[in-house]
């Protein structure tokens, strides 16, 4: 049998180690943090499972999948709904008849498609948008685009919209009904008790070790000349020493504190659409769970987005020309290193994986790693 190791806890790895001890192989997982369960970790606080890296929503379209991660965890039928705040005004996402209506005052799905045109018209935007500013009035119009996607987004990617590729918001969910569920997925929820659970039970294997605090870097050398399968989900960049240059990601800062109250905000998340507001969303992690744990306190997160430098936790790939070609060259080095590594997950792969499709990245490596 097969020795693995594998570098990273996250959804990825730990998917991939079960599923290896499941057909017999021994897997060392290595992660360099305190805990298990990567970007998905969640902690209890006053009762509370709170996201440590910001709100995980698990969604699908995907039975398989969904019916795969059911094994782990008994799922609530949370339904993401997030809401706006621009400047004190409330607004509801994804944009729908409840938008439109506090927006404009329209009440049936042909007069917001008409004040829509008519916005869109006196726009004067190019027939080809060449960044993100053009393309985004040309879908929706300059009053959402104004309050509810320019702020945020120039905050989320730390330049201008103007400065942005139109590509990145090609499509913007609009929809003529008054619906607040963000996803259309017909899957999805919150695991009860939190996403950590998830992930100890897929280690929990007497063919699996889990070694904490271990930064695979430190040994390196020494791990690629132990003989084992390495599974790496850390960033390609990195594990080539950034050889080939470095791609670039946004990273994120969260303060967590705990509110003397049973109710802050009344909802999961809120989206400060604004520019002077510093952060891009406050998440109350009580509602996640329909207000359970303690009544008389609640914690709440807010979430800065920051650039990224070397010793920064890396949160978002960034999807441009450079960086994808960036990315293939690396690939290219990978396939000409002859030393047992598979690159998986989110900076593995240099990709923004969702929770689900993670998952089923994850074993598509099983079927091909094992045949079946």
């Amino acid at each position: 049998m097969t020795d693995y190791l594998v570098v990273g806890s996250g959804l990825f790895g730990s998917t991939f180690a079960h599923e290896a001890a499941k057909r017999g192989h021994h897997v060392e997982v290595i992660e360099k943090r305190d805990h298990v369960a990567g970007n998905i970790y969640t902690k209890e606080v006053e009762g509370i499972q709170v996201h440590e890296f910001g709100a995980h929503i698990f969604h699908t379209k995907m039975k398989n999948i969904w019916d795969y991660v059911q094994q782990f965890a008994e799922f609530n039928n949370y339904i993401n709904s997030p809401i706006a705040n621009y400047n004190g005004e409330i607004y509801n996402l994804p944009f729908n008849m409840n938008t439109f209506n506090k927006l404009w005052g329209v009440v049936t799905p042909d007069e917001a498609k008409a004040k829509i045109e008519e916005q869109k018209k006196n726009a004067n935007i190019p027939a080809e948008p060449t960044n993100l500013e053009e393309q985004a009035i040309s879908l929706v119009g300059p009053d959402i685009y104004e309050k509810l996607i320019k702020g945020y987004t120039e905050k989320q990617w730390g330049r201008k919209a103007t400065d942005l590729p139109a590509f990145i918001i090609r499509r913007i969910p609009v929809r003529f009904i008054y619906d607040n569920n963000y996803f259309s997925d017909p899957y999805q929820g919150i695991p009860i008790g939190g996403y950590t659970q998830i992930i100890e039970k897929m280690l929990d294997s007497d063919l699996i070790d889990v070694k904490l605090n271990t930064d695979f870097f430190d040994k390196k050398d020494e791990y690629l000349k132990s003989g084992k399968r390495i599974i790496f989900t850390g960033m390609i960049d990195q594990f080539f020493e950034y050889a080939l240059g470095e791609l670039e990601y946004r990273s994120l800062r969260f303060e967590t504190e705990i509110k003397d109250v049973d109710n802050y905000q009344g909802n999961a998340v809120v989206n400060y659409t604004d520019a002077e507001t510093p952060y891009t969303r406050v998440i109350e992690h009580k509602h996640f769970e329909f207000g359970k744990g303690n009544k008389n306190k609640t914690v709440i997160t807010h979430e800065y987005p920051k650039n990224w430098s070397r010793g920064d936790e890396p949160y978002y790939p960034i999807d441009n020309k450079r960086n994808r070609s960036l990315y293939k060259d690396y690939t290219e080095l990978a396939a000409k290193n002859d030393n047992n590594v598979v690159f998986g997950g989110r900076l593995g792969q240099y990709r923004y994986y969702n929770m689900d499709q993670t998952i089923m990245s994850a074993l598509r490596l099983v079927k091909s790693e094992f045949g079946e």
